[in-house]
């Protein structure tokens, strides 16, 4: 028997998981940039990913398997830290923690690259995000990335 098969770039990846974690919401913006130079800030943890990540201030990366999967230890605007399993691949950067959760996609479209951004406060024990700044934080760190983008690019 065939089964259907399916490839989702980033973006709609993005999306289908986003759908399945209660509270979640996915903000989305344009950026008129190739995506080489989009990913290359987005991607780029320990120096570019505070810049634009609104909670976020420091990120470090205390392991690497080589394959893309990494364990990054990070610290909030707040003082508080978190430790992250990373999933970090070309257009695809999802980041879980303990209390935790930061998806980040890209993908090529006409005109430049298609920016997906997701996260939030997760509900342990349940796979549930609380929706508290959702939207605002997800909005707010992919206008400081294109800013960012834009100042690289000058």
């Amino acid at each position: 028997m065939n089964w259907p098969v399916v490839d989702l770039d980033p973006v709609r990846r993005l999306r289908a998981l986003a759908a399945a974690i209660p509270g979640a919401h996915v903000a989305e913006r344009v950026i008129p940039a190739p995506i080489e130079l989009v990913w290359e800030v987005a991607s780029d943890l320990e120096r570019e990913f505070g810049t634009f990540e609104p909670d976020m201030r420091r990120v470090r990366i205390v392991a690497d398997d080589g394959d893309g999967r990494l364990v990054a230890e990070a610290r909030s605007r707040y003082g508080m830290r978190a430790r992250f399993a990373v999933d970090l691949r070309p257009g695809w950067c999802w980041m879980q923690s303990r209390f935790l959760l930061v998806g980040l996609a890209a993908t090529a479209v006409p005109g430049g690259t298609l920016v997906a951004q997701t996260g939030g406060l997760r509900v342990p024990g349940r796979s549930a995000l609380v929706p508290l700044g959702v939207r605002s934080a997800g909005r707010k760190a992919l206008a400081r990335l294109a800013a960012r983008i834009e100042e690289r690019a000058q």
